[in-house]
């Protein structure tokens, strides 16, 4: 099984609705962005997938939320901006990007900071 990960930044603010601590106010964080992908094989030049291409791939994805307030961007305008929240939309967002290409996401990884950081996992 080959393991094929590229990672990425974008500079936000957000707040977290509903949270009791300093979260609940306005802050920022330059997130880390990080996706595997996994796949059984290689094809005929011995790559299992372009680097360049899921990296112009996550760039699409990240170019909406980056500068932004993520409370005022959909769907954080409805639900809170957590990072297992942009974890799992980010993968949601992706999985349409990769049909009918021999890869599937293994992982999503969002970072707050180099200490903190979640996985999103597919079932």
């Amino acid at each position: 099984m080959y393991l094929i990960s590229v990672e990425q930044d974008f500079d936000a603010a957000h707040f977290l609705r509903g949270y009791h601590g300093k979260c609940e106010a306005l802050h920022g964080h330059r997130f880390r962005v990080v996706i595997k992908v996994k796949s059984s094989a290689v094809n005929d030049i011995g790559i299992a997938y372009d680097f360049t291409e899921l990296k112009q791939h996550l760039a699409d994805i990240l170019a909406r939320f980056d500068h932004t307030c993520l409370n005022d961007v959909p769907p954080f305008d409805k639900i809170n901006p957590s990072s297992e929240n942009i974890a799992s939309i980010i993968y949601k967002e992706l999985q349409p990007k990769l049909t009918g290409v021999p890869v599937s996401i293994s992982c999503v990884e969002v970072w707050e900071s180099p200490q903190s950081g979640v996985a999103y996992t597919p079932d």
